[in-house]
Protein backbone atom coordinates (compact mmCIF):
# COMPACT_ATOMS: atom_id res chain seq x y z
CA UNK A 1 0.00 0.00 0.00
CA UNK A 2 1.70 3.39 -1.03
CA UNK A 3 -0.05 6.80 -0.10
CA UNK A 4 0.53 9.68 -1.89
CA UNK A 5 0.38 12.68 0.87
CA UNK A 6 0.89 15.92 -1.49
CA UNK A 7 -2.30 17.22 0.34
CA UNK A 8 0.01 17.35 3.79
CA UNK A 9 2.83 19.64 2.27
CA UNK A 10 -0.66 21.85 0.82
CA UNK A 11 -1.82 22.36 3.65
CA UNK A 12 0.71 24.65 5.80
CA UNK A 13 0.77 27.28 3.41
CA UNK A 14 -3.45 27.58 4.46
CA UNK A 15 -5.14 26.23 7.20
CA UNK A 16 -4.11 23.20 9.82
CA UNK A 17 -5.15 19.58 8.47
CA UNK A 18 -7.03 18.54 11.48
CA UNK A 19 -8.53 14.95 10.30
CA UNK A 20 -8.23 12.43 8.12
CA UNK A 21 -10.86 10.54 7.07
CA UNK A 22 -9.22 6.45 4.68
CA UNK A 23 -11.86 5.18 2.09
CA UNK A 24 -12.72 0.98 2.43
CA UNK A 25 -11.45 -0.78 -0.58
CA UNK A 26 -13.78 -0.51 -3.89
CA UNK A 27 -15.98 2.82 -3.11
CA UNK A 28 -16.79 4.32 -6.79
CA UNK A 29 -16.33 7.34 -8.03
CA UNK A 30 -19.88 8.52 -7.13
CA UNK A 31 -19.61 7.42 -3.93
CA UNK A 32 -16.46 9.37 -3.48
CA UNK A 33 -17.89 12.24 -4.85
CA UNK A 34 -20.93 12.27 -2.60
CA UNK A 35 -18.59 12.33 -0.13
CA UNK A 36 -16.54 15.08 -0.67
CA UNK A 37 -19.57 17.09 -1.37
CA UNK A 38 -21.03 16.82 1.85
CA UNK A 39 -17.78 17.33 3.41
CA UNK A 40 -17.33 20.49 1.88
CA UNK A 41 -20.41 21.88 2.72
CA UNK A 42 -19.44 21.81 6.40
CA UNK A 43 -16.68 24.64 5.25
CA UNK A 44 -13.98 22.67 5.39
CA UNK A 45 -11.53 22.12 2.68
CA UNK A 46 -10.80 18.31 1.19
CA UNK A 47 -7.28 17.02 -0.21
CA UNK A 48 -7.65 13.42 -1.68
CA UNK A 49 -4.37 11.26 -1.48
CA UNK A 50 -5.13 8.25 -3.76
CA UNK A 51 -2.83 5.12 -2.97
CA UNK A 52 -3.01 1.30 -4.72
CA UNK A 53 -5.08 -0.31 -2.41
CA UNK A 54 -6.80 3.09 -0.10
CA UNK A 55 -7.95 6.48 -0.57
CA UNK A 56 -7.12 9.11 2.09
CA UNK A 57 -9.11 12.28 2.57
CA UNK A 58 -8.06 15.28 4.67
CA UNK A 59 -9.86 17.65 5.97
CA UNK A 60 -8.75 21.61 6.34
CA UNK A 61 -10.39 24.08 8.81
CA UNK A 62 -12.40 23.56 11.60
CA UNK A 63 -14.31 20.29 11.57
CA UNK A 64 -15.48 20.81 15.42
CA UNK A 65 -18.93 20.68 13.49
CA UNK A 66 -18.60 17.63 12.32
CA UNK A 67 -19.72 14.69 13.77
CA UNK A 68 -16.74 11.86 13.68
CA UNK A 69 -19.05 8.96 14.63
CA UNK A 70 -21.53 9.64 11.98
CA UNK A 71 -18.60 10.31 9.31
CA UNK A 72 -16.85 7.03 11.10
CA UNK A 73 -20.53 5.18 10.40
CA UNK A 74 -20.43 5.43 6.87
CA UNK A 75 -20.64 2.44 4.79
CA UNK A 76 -17.62 3.67 2.73
CA UNK A 77 -15.45 4.79 5.51
CA UNK A 78 -12.68 2.42 7.02
CA UNK A 79 -11.54 4.88 9.74
CA UNK A 80 -11.33 8.10 10.77
CA UNK A 81 -8.35 9.84 12.90
CA UNK A 82 -8.30 13.62 14.55
CA UNK A 83 -4.75 15.34 13.97
CA UNK A 84 -3.46 16.99 16.93
CA UNK A 85 0.12 17.12 16.61
CA UNK A 86 1.37 20.13 15.25
CA UNK A 87 3.72 18.02 12.67
CA UNK A 88 2.14 16.95 9.69
CA UNK A 89 4.10 16.06 6.49
CA UNK A 90 6.01 14.09 9.05
CA UNK A 91 3.20 12.03 10.73
CA UNK A 92 3.23 8.80 10.21
CA UNK A 93 -1.06 9.01 10.16
CA UNK A 94 -0.40 10.39 7.05
CA UNK A 95 1.86 8.47 5.79
CA UNK A 96 1.83 4.83 7.24
CA UNK A 97 4.55 3.11 5.61
CA UNK A 98 8.01 3.71 6.44
CA UNK A 99 9.81 6.55 3.84
CA UNK A 100 12.84 4.63 2.06
CA UNK A 101 15.65 7.44 1.36
CA UNK A 102 17.80 6.07 -1.27
CA UNK A 103 21.01 7.31 -2.63
CA UNK A 104 24.31 6.08 -4.36
CA UNK A 105 24.10 4.67 -8.09
CA UNK A 106 24.03 1.11 -9.62
CA UNK A 107 26.29 -1.08 -7.00
CA UNK A 108 26.48 1.57 -4.67
CA UNK A 109 23.06 2.19 -4.25
CA UNK A 110 21.78 2.93 -0.46
CA UNK A 111 18.54 2.75 0.87
CA UNK A 112 17.91 3.92 3.91
CA UNK A 113 14.37 3.12 6.16
CA UNK A 114 11.79 0.32 5.79
CA UNK A 115 14.00 -2.37 7.02
CA UNK A 116 16.62 -0.90 5.35
CA UNK A 117 20.10 -0.01 7.17
CA UNK A 118 23.07 1.81 6.53
CA UNK A 119 26.37 2.10 8.53
CA UNK A 120 27.74 5.81 7.63
CA UNK A 121 31.65 5.85 8.50
CA UNK A 122 34.24 8.65 8.18
CA UNK A 123 36.49 11.30 10.28
CA UNK A 124 34.98 14.01 11.85
CA UNK A 125 36.87 16.37 9.92
CA UNK A 126 38.06 15.98 6.61
CA UNK A 127 42.30 16.37 6.54
CA UNK A 128 44.07 15.86 3.83
CA UNK A 129 43.41 13.46 0.93
CA UNK A 130 45.89 10.68 1.94
CA UNK A 131 43.52 10.90 5.32
CA UNK A 132 40.22 10.95 3.68
CA UNK A 133 41.31 8.13 1.48
CA UNK A 134 42.82 5.98 3.49
CA UNK A 135 39.53 6.15 6.30
CA UNK A 136 37.10 5.95 2.75
CA UNK A 137 38.77 2.30 1.79
CA UNK A 138 38.93 0.74 5.48
CA UNK A 139 35.08 1.53 6.40
CA UNK A 140 34.23 0.39 3.19
CA UNK A 141 35.81 -2.71 3.70
CA UNK A 142 34.44 -3.38 6.88
CA UNK A 143 31.03 -2.92 5.44
CA UNK A 144 30.50 0.98 5.60
CA UNK A 145 28.33 1.87 2.86
CA UNK A 146 28.13 5.80 3.54
CA UNK A 147 31.21 7.88 3.84
CA UNK A 148 31.03 10.71 6.25
CA UNK A 149 33.36 13.48 6.40
CA UNK A 150 32.74 17.19 7.78
CA UNK A 151 34.58 19.94 5.28
CA UNK A 152 32.66 22.73 7.05
CA UNK A 153 33.09 22.42 11.13
CA UNK A 154 30.91 24.31 13.74
CA UNK A 155 33.14 24.69 16.44
CA UNK A 156 32.33 25.55 19.67
CA UNK A 157 35.87 27.67 20.48
CA UNK A 158 36.63 30.19 17.11
CA UNK A 159 40.09 29.32 17.22
CA UNK A 160 39.64 25.47 17.14
CA UNK A 161 39.65 23.74 13.51
CA UNK A 162 37.22 24.72 11.17
CA UNK A 163 37.35 22.62 8.52
CA UNK A 164 39.06 22.80 5.25
CA UNK A 165 35.92 24.25 3.34
CA UNK A 166 35.31 23.73 -0.43
CA UNK A 167 38.60 22.10 -0.51
CA UNK A 168 37.48 19.33 1.92
CA UNK A 169 34.12 19.19 -0.23
CA UNK A 170 36.43 18.47 -3.15
CA UNK A 171 38.55 15.66 -1.15
CA UNK A 172 35.21 14.37 -0.27
CA UNK A 173 34.67 14.23 -3.77
CA UNK A 174 37.84 12.20 -4.66
CA UNK A 175 37.16 9.58 -2.24
CA UNK A 176 33.74 8.73 -3.57
CA UNK A 177 35.38 8.41 -7.19
CA UNK A 178 37.85 6.29 -5.78
CA UNK A 179 35.63 4.35 -3.77
CA UNK A 180 32.17 4.69 -5.08
CA UNK A 181 30.89 5.50 -1.78
CA UNK A 182 28.18 7.99 -1.35
CA UNK A 183 29.04 10.77 0.76
CA UNK A 184 27.32 12.41 3.82
CA UNK A 185 28.58 16.27 5.22
CA UNK A 186 27.73 19.25 6.78
CA UNK A 187 26.09 22.65 5.45
CA UNK A 188 26.82 25.66 7.80
CA UNK A 189 24.88 28.08 5.55
CA UNK A 190 22.19 28.53 2.73
CA UNK A 191 24.72 30.75 0.83
CA UNK A 192 26.79 27.61 0.56
CA UNK A 193 24.53 25.23 -1.51
CA UNK A 194 26.07 25.85 -4.62
CA UNK A 195 29.00 23.69 -2.99
CA UNK A 196 27.15 20.81 -2.24
CA UNK A 197 25.33 20.36 -5.71
CA UNK A 198 27.28 16.88 -6.02
CA UNK A 199 26.98 15.92 -2.66
CA UNK A 200 24.66 12.88 -2.15
CA UNK A 201 23.43 13.40 1.46
CA UNK A 202 23.43 17.03 3.03
CA UNK A 203 23.73 16.97 6.83
CA UNK A 204 22.27 19.54 8.83
CA UNK A 205 23.95 19.61 12.37
CA UNK A 206 22.93 19.86 15.91
CA UNK A 207 22.97 23.46 15.83
CA UNK A 208 21.64 24.25 13.05
CA UNK A 209 18.67 21.42 13.71
CA UNK A 210 16.26 25.19 14.12
CA UNK A 211 17.66 27.42 11.42
CA UNK A 212 14.83 27.84 9.88
CA UNK A 213 15.88 29.83 6.73
CA UNK A 214 18.13 27.04 6.12
CA UNK A 215 15.69 24.13 6.43
CA UNK A 216 13.47 26.34 4.14
CA UNK A 217 16.06 26.72 1.35
CA UNK A 218 17.14 22.69 1.82
CA UNK A 219 13.33 21.88 1.52
CA UNK A 220 13.33 23.47 -2.02
CA UNK A 221 16.33 21.39 -2.96
CA UNK A 222 15.99 17.70 -4.45
CA UNK A 223 18.18 15.89 -2.34
CA UNK A 224 18.47 13.66 1.07
CA UNK A 225 19.19 15.78 4.21
CA UNK A 226 20.28 13.93 7.39
CA UNK A 227 18.42 16.20 10.29
CA UNK A 228 20.60 16.47 13.26
CA UNK A 229 18.08 16.54 16.89
CA UNK A 230 19.21 19.81 18.37
CA UNK A 231 21.49 19.90 21.63
CA UNK A 232 18.72 20.00 24.40
CA UNK A 233 15.79 19.81 21.92
CA UNK A 234 12.80 17.46 22.14
CA UNK A 235 11.28 14.92 19.60
CA UNK A 236 8.41 17.41 19.02
CA UNK A 237 10.76 20.33 17.94
CA UNK A 238 12.50 17.80 16.27
CA UNK A 239 9.77 16.87 13.74
CA UNK A 240 8.82 20.22 13.12
CA UNK A 241 12.12 20.95 12.18
CA UNK A 242 11.76 18.25 9.21
CA UNK A 243 8.05 19.45 8.86
CA UNK A 244 9.73 23.20 7.87
CA UNK A 245 11.99 20.94 5.21
CA UNK A 246 8.73 18.99 3.94
CA UNK A 247 6.62 21.92 4.23
CA UNK A 248 8.88 22.80 0.66
CA UNK A 249 8.76 19.70 -0.83
CA UNK A 250 11.57 17.61 0.02
CA UNK A 251 10.72 14.57 1.65
CA UNK A 252 13.91 13.09 1.52
CA UNK A 253 14.53 13.65 5.34
CA UNK A 254 16.57 11.29 7.63
CA UNK A 255 16.25 11.74 11.58
CA UNK A 256 19.66 11.17 13.38
CA UNK A 257 19.52 10.81 17.79
CA UNK A 258 22.95 12.36 18.19
CA UNK A 259 22.56 12.57 22.22
CA UNK A 260 21.48 15.22 24.39
CA UNK A 261 22.82 17.23 27.19
CA UNK A 262 22.66 16.70 30.86
CA UNK A 263 24.02 17.54 33.96
CA UNK A 264 26.09 14.61 33.93
CA UNK A 265 29.86 14.78 32.41
CA UNK A 266 30.62 11.10 32.43
CA UNK A 267 30.14 11.14 28.62
CA UNK A 268 29.58 14.14 26.62
CA UNK A 269 26.15 13.99 25.95
CA UNK A 270 23.59 11.42 26.85
CA UNK A 271 22.04 9.15 23.94
CA UNK A 272 18.66 9.12 24.33
CA UNK A 273 17.76 5.63 22.63
CA UNK A 274 13.81 5.52 23.35
CA UNK A 275 13.89 7.93 20.82
CA UNK A 276 13.69 4.90 18.37
CA UNK A 277 10.95 3.46 19.03
CA UNK A 278 9.42 6.74 20.06
CA UNK A 279 9.67 8.56 16.89
CA UNK A 280 9.28 5.42 14.72
CA UNK A 281 5.78 5.75 16.57
CA UNK A 282 5.17 9.11 15.43
CA UNK A 283 7.02 9.57 11.89
CA UNK A 284 7.44 7.50 8.33
CA UNK A 285 11.20 8.93 8.19
CA UNK A 286 14.09 6.52 8.79
CA UNK A 287 16.03 7.28 12.27
CA UNK A 288 19.77 6.86 12.67
CA UNK A 289 21.94 6.93 15.32
CA UNK A 290 25.08 8.40 16.29
CA UNK A 291 26.53 7.13 19.65
CA UNK A 292 30.57 8.84 18.60
CA UNK A 293 29.06 12.47 19.46
CA UNK A 294 26.50 11.12 21.72
CA UNK A 295 29.41 9.48 24.13
CA UNK A 296 32.66 11.11 22.76
CA UNK A 297 34.40 7.85 24.47
CA UNK A 298 35.77 5.93 21.67
CA UNK A 299 35.26 2.56 24.02
CA UNK A 300 31.43 3.34 24.37
CA UNK A 301 30.77 3.56 20.92
CA UNK A 302 30.75 0.21 20.22
CA UNK A 303 28.38 -0.74 23.13
CA UNK A 304 26.18 2.13 22.12
CA UNK A 305 26.16 1.48 18.19
CA UNK A 306 25.06 -2.38 18.88
CA UNK A 307 22.21 -0.88 21.38
CA UNK A 308 21.25 1.53 19.02
CA UNK A 309 20.93 -1.37 16.56
CA UNK A 310 19.03 -3.55 18.88
CA UNK A 311 16.74 -0.64 19.58
CA UNK A 312 15.72 -0.69 15.46
CA UNK A 313 17.40 1.91 14.33
CA UNK A 314 17.31 2.23 10.61
CA UNK A 315 21.39 3.10 10.29
CA UNK A 316 24.47 4.27 12.31
CA UNK A 317 26.57 7.18 11.59
CA UNK A 318 30.26 6.63 13.39
CA UNK A 319 33.72 8.67 13.15
CA UNK A 320 36.76 6.40 12.11
CA UNK A 321 40.04 8.07 12.05
CA UNK A 322 43.38 6.44 10.97
CA UNK A 323 45.40 8.21 13.66
CA UNK A 324 42.69 9.34 16.67
CA UNK A 325 45.50 10.84 18.47
CA UNK A 326 46.88 13.37 16.13
CA UNK A 327 43.05 13.97 14.62
CA UNK A 328 42.26 17.37 14.19
CA UNK A 329 39.11 17.45 15.67
CA UNK A 330 36.72 14.60 18.35
CA UNK A 331 39.73 12.87 18.20
CA UNK A 332 38.79 11.28 21.89
CA UNK A 333 35.60 10.03 20.13
CA UNK A 334 37.29 8.22 16.95
CA UNK A 335 37.84 4.49 16.50
CA UNK A 336 40.53 3.44 14.23
CA UNK A 337 39.69 1.35 11.57
CA UNK A 338 40.56 -1.63 13.17
CA UNK A 339 37.99 -1.25 16.27
CA UNK A 340 35.63 0.24 13.58
CA UNK A 341 35.69 -3.07 11.73
CA UNK A 342 35.01 -4.85 15.14
CA UNK A 343 31.80 -2.90 15.65
CA UNK A 344 30.37 -3.58 12.22
CA UNK A 345 30.64 -7.01 12.72
CA UNK A 346 29.16 -7.19 16.08
CA UNK A 347 26.00 -5.15 14.20
CA UNK A 348 25.73 -7.57 11.31
CA UNK A 349 25.76 -10.22 14.03
CA UNK A 350 22.54 -8.48 16.28
CA UNK A 351 20.86 -7.40 12.38
CA UNK A 352 21.24 -11.49 11.67
CA UNK A 353 19.29 -12.15 14.90
CA UNK A 354 16.69 -9.14 14.31
CA UNK A 355 16.34 -10.21 11.17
Amino acid sequence: MKFICKFAIHYIKDKRLTMIAVLKHGVTKAQQDNLIHWLESQNVRVHVSEGEMQTVIGLIGDTRKIDIDLLAGLEIIDRVTRITDPFKSANRSFHPEDTVVTVGKGENQVKIGGGNFAIMAGPCSVESEEQILTVARAVKASGANILRGGAFKPRTSPYDFQGLRAEGLQLLLKAREATGLPIVTEIMSASHLDLFADVDIIQVGARNMQNFELLKELGRCNKPILLKRGLSATLKELLMSAEYIMSEGNEQVILCERGIRSYDNYTRNVLDLAAVPVLQGLTHLPIVVDPSHATGVSRLVRPMACAATAAGADGLIIEVHNDPVCALCDGAQSLTPEQFDEVAQRVREIRGIMH
